[in-house]
């Protein structure tokens, strides 16, 4: 015999009734129609506003096309030494982390 799906039930907010709940941010109540949690479905878009945002992978200094050949020269410098702090980072995260576990 196969075991029936647990049901869970929230009182609404607004009605004061109860009504089945499926743990949805966009779960509405049976009586009065409005959400059952309202912070919820805030929280639910303020997470997809911040996934949406486009956010840079890393923050390397911009080499350009038309940038002259000097200055092509000593963005690429800076930038090594910029690939060079992050991987310094990421080491002594890593060491850290690995010291702490």
């Amino acid at each position: 015999m196969a075991t029936p799906p647990l049901l869970s039930t929230k009182k609404c907010p607004h009605c004061q009734q109860w009504s089945s709940w499926q743990q949805n941010p966009d779960d509405r109540c049976e009586h009065c129609g409005e959400l059952l949690d309202p912070r919820a479905q805030q929280n639910a878009v303020a997470r997809e506003e911040l996934e949406n945002q486009k956010m840079p992978t890393i923050f390397l200094i911009e080499i350009k096309p038309e940038d002259g050949s000097v200055v092509r020269f000593f963005k690429t410098i800076v930038r090594g030494g910029q690939l060079l702090f992050a991987t310094i980072m990421a080491f002594l995260v890593w060491l850290v982390t690995a010291v702490a576990a």
